[in-house]
């Protein structure tokens, strides 16, 4: 069973920071994909950043120059760097996963709020 464990959530004040973490366990295929999601309240779930096995990294515009996705594949281990946060990034933050099988499986974490005050 793969399951997906989020951390690092909270409260911060406009332009501080914060790291999000997510570990992956229980699955017997390699990781492909790994990747952050957010969902502001009343808003649709966007795509924040993704990495993959390879460590290429792609962002929203929102956050690009702001956020940084990294991984450590030896952990099944993905973080979401997140500097300089404005109001607008208060939402909830998904990681998720893709295994490197056929169809592809994705696996979600159970989300980990972040509040960004003035």
């Amino acid at each position: 069973q793969v399951q997906l464990v989020e951390s690092g959530g909270g409260l911060v004040q406009a332009g501080e920071s914060l790291r999000l973490s997510c570990a992956a366990s229980g699955s017997m295929f390699v990781i492909n994909v790994m990747g952050w999601y957010r969902q502001a309240p009343g808003k649709q779930r966007e795509l924040v950043a993704t990495i993959t096995g390879r460590g290429s990294t792609d962002y929203a515009d929102s956050v690009a120059g702001r956020f940084t996705i990294s991984r450590d594949n030896a952990k099944d281990t993905v973080y979401l760097h997140m500097n300089s946060l404005k109001l607008e990034d208060t939402a909830v933050y998904y990681c998720y996963i893709e295994l490197a099988t056929v169809p592809v499986r994705r696996y979600w974490g159970q989300g980990t709020q972040v509040v960004v005050s003035s």
